[in-house]
């Protein structure tokens, strides 16, 4: 079924920084042939990657990157610091040393991986990736597996509202609170683990298969795009790399997305450490 919603796999969301962030993203997370994968991923069209220094992968999408032929500007890099990391001098090393890895002057998104460790190791890092912004580091901060209370943690010091919470979303588990709080604050939420980390044997994604002619695994990113997320699908298959993305020419309609939201099972639908709750 032939759609013109206006989403292409070149649509992009516009950051309140003024960066554009490609709505499809790359994801590295366990990705063992990093540079072959990442390659692909810029032979297919992604043109947004999402590494983080705990995968230790950095070096290696930076190097795909140099080798690809394009240029620095048409390429979006994410990057996270883990939270062994927090405080505001480890945290400032922690940028130059993504820096180095990745080979670039800037990263266009830095978030802060995981809420652990406290309130006021969060509130030191989050002040050195928004000194790292300022002197041209980083174009734009924001979080990640942040729940509401580390949100308004942000918000009550008085500091820039993080321009990303990057959590677990799909249809089993969709954080409904925090997504309604991004919404209202006007974070973007990205969307991890969008592929249910394989487990696609769910008769409602058999049905819309059926029903569209697509794999789960475009069901179920079509899912996140038409929710208004940024989902972060990663792949080391190169065939699946390229299917990941034939995701313009077909759309759910509302009863598709009725059948996938009533999946929704709560936090017991994460897949992955999901710390939205820590302390």
């Amino acid at each position: 079924m032939a759609v013109d919603d206006g989403l292409t796999l070149k649509s992009t969301i516009r950051l309140p920084t003024g960066y554009d962030m490609p709505l499809l993203g790359f994801g590295v997370y366990q990705n063992y042939t990093t540079h072959a994968s990442v390659s692909e991923a810029f032979r297919a069209g992604y043109r947004h990657v999402d590494s983080a220094q705990v995968y230790r992968n950095e070096a290696e999408v930076g190097t795909a990157l140099r080798a690809s032929g394009l240029r620095r500007e048409e390429v979006s890099l994410t990057t996270k610091c883990i939270s062994k990391t927090h405080g505001y001098n480890t945290t400032a090393q922690a940028v130059d040393v993504s820096l180095e890895r990745f080979g670039v002057e800037y990263i266009d998104l830095f978030l802060i991986h995981d809420p652990h460790r406290g309130k006021d190791l969060r509130i030191e890092t989050y002040r050195a990736l928004l000194d790292a912004q300022k002197a041209g580091k980083i174009r734009t901060v924001g979080v990640s597996n942040f729940g509401i209370k580390h949100l308004e943690e942000i918000r009550e010091a008085g500091l820039q509202t993080p321009a990303v919470n990057q959590i677990e979303v799909h249809p089993f588990c969709q954080q409904r609170p925090i997504v309604a709080y991004c919404r209202e604050h006007g974070i973007i939420v990205q969307a991890y683990s969008p592929l249910i980390r394989g487990q696609l044997d769910h008769p409602a994604f058999a049905r819309l298969v059926e029903k569209h002619k697509r794999d789960p695994a475009q069901i179920l990113l079509r899912w996140s795009l038409q929710k208004g997320y940024v989902p972060l699908p990663k792949s080391a298959t190169p065939a699946r790399i390229h299917s990941n993305t034939n995701l313009y020419d077909f759309s759910l309609d509302r009863e598709d997305m009725e059948l996938l939201d009533a999946l929704d099972k709560g936090k017991a639908g994460a897949v992955t450490w999901n710390p939205v709750d820590v302390e």
